[in-house]
């Protein structure tokens, strides 16, 4: 019942940040705010033991994010780090093959504009949230088992 609440949680806050980020090219505080806290309400009485894990994923993840952000300013944005730093919270170790996702399936976008538009294409701003909300939707069906395939295939 708790993973499936927080499944609907996650999906919700991904659902909403996906399409305002594409219409307004932002991420309001205020989703990501409502969400962490949807999720610590799901969290704190249903399974109080993950938490130290879950923000420890969400620190993780957030972290990850914010040196992108610090490194190229005008590309990640805040919004999408304290995105990446939600969803490390609701999926835990999951949050990882997220991020993978998330970093690829943007990277193979801009290879393909790049190639399209040539020297241009850097001029052009992508959301990076839509990008996040893909590798969450597949981290929620997923997650849990590409971190142990990896696991086991590779660190044991």
């Amino acid at each position: 019942m708790a993973a499936a609440s927080l499944g609907v949680a996650l999906a919700s806050v991904l659902v909403v940040t996906t399409v305002t980020d594409l219409d307004r090219r932002v991420i309001p505080n205020r989703i990501l705010v409502a969400g962490a806290i949807a999720g610590l309400a799901i969290i704190v009485p249903t399974d109080p033991a993950s938490l130290p894990e879950r923000a420890l994923w969400a620190a993780v993840a957030g972290g990850l994010l914010m040196v992108g952000a610090i490194a190229h300013r005008d590309g990640i944005g805040m919004g999408d780090v304290k995105l990446a730093a939600v969803m490390g919270l609701y999926l835990g170790t999951a949050v990882a093959p997220a991020l993978v996702i998330a970093l690829s399936a943007g990277g193979v976008l801009g290879l393909a504009i790049m190639i399209r538009d040539g020297a241009a294409a850097r001029e052009r701003a992508i959301p990076f949230g839509p990008f996040l909300a893909l590798g969450g939707i597949v981290a929620l069906w997923a997650g849990d088992e590409s971190v142990s395939w990896y696991v086991d295939s590779f660190l044991r």
